[in-house]
């Protein structure tokens, strides 16, 4: 491990959250909601979620003045892929953007693995693994990131300085119980 790639506090980190249990995007609401306790700066964008649909999420986030961006389409099988890139593209730019900027002290890619392993289209041109990874190392010193989502590329993994996977053991989703309001959404 090199100095720069040596974990510290002063650096920022990189958290990864991924895994098929629950709890990815709960655990980045988390740590938003704690860093903007510690007067850090905290931005969530979400890029698979969609504007269109209500999230208890952003609700309790907007009441506590924390930004959160839904910035996807939905589920990749709901809408066109040109729909998909098109959402894509923009939420990557944004992301890139806001964390070059230097005025947030944690930023949450939520659901960029999903995006990020999306194979029923093309989506490197549109949200390049190579772009993300070089952002992950040019963010301004002392950015906390956090990438949500299951299926975490390995080159991710490997900028990561923590990673939790999500390891489901028993899920009501098994015994026909459909998502559940205030738990999933």
């Amino acid at each position: 491990m090199t100095e720069t790639s040596k974990p510290s506090k002063e650096r920022g980190l990189v958290l990864v959250y991924t895994g098929d249990g629950k709890g990815k995007t709960t655990a980045a609401i988390g740590a938003a909601i704690r860093a903007a306790g510690r007067g850090l700066k905290p931005l969530i964008i979400q890029f698979i979620k969609s504007p269109e649909r209500s999230y208890g999420e952003a609700i309790m986030l907007d009441k506590l003045d924390i930004p959160i961006h839904q910035m996807g389409v939905g589920f990749t099988w709901l809408k066109t892929p040109e729909e998909h890139r098109e959402a894509l593209a923009k939420a990557w730019a944004y992301a890139k953007e806001r964390i070059l900027s230097g005025e947030h002290g944690l930023v949450v890619l939520d659901e960029i693995n999903n995006a990020l392993a999306i194979d029923r289209f093309p989506i490197d041109d549109v949200l390049p693994l190579g772009d993300v990874l070089e952002t992950i190392q040019r963010r301004p010193q002392g950015l906390h990131l956090v990438l949500t989502g299951r299926d975490a590329q390995p080159d991710v993994l490997a900028a990561a300085d923590l990673v939790t996977e999500m390891k489901p053991h028993k899920h009501y989703y098994d015994e026909g119980v459909p998502a559940v309001r205030g738990i999933e959404f």
